[in-house]
């Protein structure tokens, strides 16, 4: 950030990002430019709650104005918007910090994915995402923001054109709010319709109705107000009396999101320990789903005081999880730091998690098609809680849904897995990867297919490590394709399998033997394969070593200092093993074609030639052989 000074006056240029996302506010060819009234209402109703904690200790900040509130001004002769709260406020310091950065969570991945989006859905998705403070751009030509922190003597002024730069000055106190902070809008031309009543009060109804904050319209600068929403805490009141519009209106509005709730679980808990919980599940991703900090969402209150958003009420594979918890136990008093340690908020975070999976299993029972779309949504984050929590880990198998070599199009279950198990099937078999037609297409899968033995397809990159944790269901332990034995003598080939040409065993025997000496250093061993039953030849890991891919993943990662040698299967029935096998041990070819058997098996998983000008000079000496 660089700054020049004029008197009291500094300007400084917007970060590199802000600036992106800036230009992209004030050129967008945008369609429903409304959310804006959404994030900035938000914003002063956050600023409200953040001054009633920090009023539990210092009640003086609160001085002779306790009560909440946001105003909406409308200046219609001057072509303005005013937006107006009592609550925190900021000082010039933290103007320089929150309105010349990007602090919102998720607000840069936004930025990366619009920007890589072109046309009308780059437009729409800045409508379903809100993207905070610098969204009023998209209406204003200048933002003007007055702010005088509780507790200070001083106020500032913040403006800005959206072009670059913005200049930050100290105000008389008499030309800001006596506490708090007001947004001056200077509307563009077309957006003039934003400092009329029916505008605003459409807007504010449609997403702002329920932030916990009263909200009053004034018609003109001077005018009466009147209160066009109550503030009233939703989550408290009975569910009979709360419309969907009014559930989708909230979430909206804690969620920061455009799109509506896939799941609503609303409802007080009561014992030893008494909270009203109110939360969604998105119908979409939100952008910051995979930031690498996994921070969840969920805010909380204590008897309707807003506490914090940073207590981790749910587990981090939940985090996609929006709104709120009310406890009416944990003291008001109480820090940030000693409410994390509370075995109230333990209790509270054993309960909600619980409930989210209970909630969860109910819809998978009652409307199959609904948890399919919310588990293509969210199914690759819930299975992190596979590998991380132990506890519920039977309650998060039950609910995870798979795609496997028999599934086609649909999905399936555990429950339905175990259901169609074969006779003498003593595990549940997977492949892990990171595509899925290359899964199910994998010569590893062969054997298993031939004797219908479904196999699950696992693509994402979370698979690789829940299936490593000991993780079994119904007593079936779950089992690599690609590692060890296959184990599968003992379950007959279907009625529709093509079944093996017997091989001469001497002979494949032998050529087994004469691969494995001529590899030495490359695999740990040759052996003749169950598995295969079309392909000629492919690479397993060996009993004791880690599934394939994994071992690629930990590797490319660095994690890795060395990797397992693995097994090379050949199929003994297959036309070309038989050919090879019957070449003479003197020929000088033979050892290049075992070499280039195991080039195949690698090209076959994915992989590169070891040593690509080898392979090329063993692939020009066979084809040199050919045309004699």
């Amino acid at each position: 950030m660089t700054a020049t000074t004029a008197g009291a006056t500094e300007t400084h240029a917007f970060e590199a990002d802000v600036s992106k996302l800036l230009h992209m506010m004030v050129h967008s060819v945008y369609s429903d430019r409304d959310v804006f009234l959404r994030e900035l209402i938000s914003n002063a109703a956050d600023a409200c709650e953040k001054l009633r904690y920090e009023g539990i200790a210092n009640p003086s900040l609160l001085g002779d104005d306790p009560q909440p509130r946001i105003a909406l001004i409308l200046d219609a002769d001057q072509g303005r918007l005013i937006i107006e709260d009592n609550g925190i406020g900021m000082t010039a310091a933290d103007m320089g910090e929150t309105l010349g950065t990007i602090a919102r969570s998720g607000t840069k991945a936004f930025m990366d994915r619009i920007t890589g989006d072109a046309g009308k859905e780059g437009s729409q998705l800045i409508g379903q995402f809100g993207v905070g403070f610098y969204s009023a751009f998209m209406v204003a030509r200048e933002v003007e923001v007055f702010s005088r922190r509780a507790g200070t003597d001083e106020a500032a002024r913040w403006s800005s054109d959206g072009l670059g730069t913005y200049t930050i000055a100290p105000v008389d106190v008499a030309d800001a709010p006596a506490r708090g902070t007001r947004v001056v809008l200077h509307l563009l031309d077309d957006a003039k319709s934003y400092a009329e009543r029916h505008t605003v009060e459409r807007i504010v109804k449609a997403q702002s109705g329920h932030v916990p904050v009263p909200i009053t319209l004034f018609e003109k600068p001077d005018a009466e107000g009147a209160s066009i929403a109550d503030g009233a805490a939703l989550w408290l009141k009975p569910k009979s009396e709360i419309s969907e519009e009014d559930y989708k209106d909230f979430y909206r509005s804690v969620a920061g999101q455009y799109d509506a709730p896939a799941l609503t679980i609303h409802y007080r808990a009561e014992g030893r320990y008494e909270y009203s919980v109110l939360i969604f599940i998105p119908e979409n991703k939100p952008f910051d789903l995979f930031d690498p900090d996994r921070k969840g969402h969920i805010k909380l209150y204590v008897r309707r005081v807003f506490i914090t958003d940073e207590a981790q009420i749910l587990p981090r594979y939940l985090r996609f999880v929006r709104g709120l918890v009310d406890s009416a136990d944990l003291p008001l008093n109480m820090s940030r730091e000693m409410i994390q340690d509370s075995p109230v908020l333990a209790a509270i975070q054993k309960g909600v998690a619980g409930r989210v999976l209970t909630e969860l299993q109910k819809l998978a029972d009652s409307d199959a098609d609904a948890y399919l779309k919310l588990w293509e949504t969210f199914g690759a984050v819930i299975k992190e809680g596979l590998y991380e929590d132990f506890e519920r880990r039977d309650a998060l198998l039950s609910l995870a849904r798979f795609k496997t070599t028999t599934s086609g199009d649909g999905w399936r279950s555990l429950k339905d897995y175990v259901a169609d198990i074969k006779d003498n099937q003593t595990a549940i078999y997977y492949a892990t990867g990171s595509d899925l037609d290359r899964l199910a297409a994998s010569p590893q899968i062969e054997g298993f297919r031939a004797r219908g033995i479904e196999v699950l397809l696992l693509p994402d990159q979370v698979d690789n490590f829940w299936t490593t944790m000991g993780v079994d269901h119904e007593g079936k332990p779950f089992k690599s394709v690609t590692q060890g034995a296959a184990d599968l003598s003992l379950i007959p080939l279907g009625d529709d399998a093509e079944k093996p040409v017997p091989a001469d065993s001497g002979a494949v025997n032998d050529f087994l033997a004469f691969a494995k000496t001529a590899l030495e250093g490359a695999v740990s061993d040759v052996r003749a394969s169950e598995r295969l039953t079309t392909s000629a030849v492919c690479l397993v890991a060996p009993e004791s070593g880690m599934d394939r891919h994994l071992e690629k993943l930990l590797a490319s990662a660095g994690q890795l200092t060395q990797t397992a040698l693995p097994v090379l299967e050949l199929n003994a029935g297959h036309a070309l093993i038989r050919k090879l096998a019957a070449i003479d041990d003197g020929d000088v070819l033979k050892a290049d074609l075992a070499h280039l058997l195991l080039d195949q098996a690698r090209i076959a998983d994915g992989e590169q030639p070891r040593d690509a000008q080898a392979f090329a000079e063993r692939l020009d000496r066979l084809m040199s052989r050919a045309v004699e």
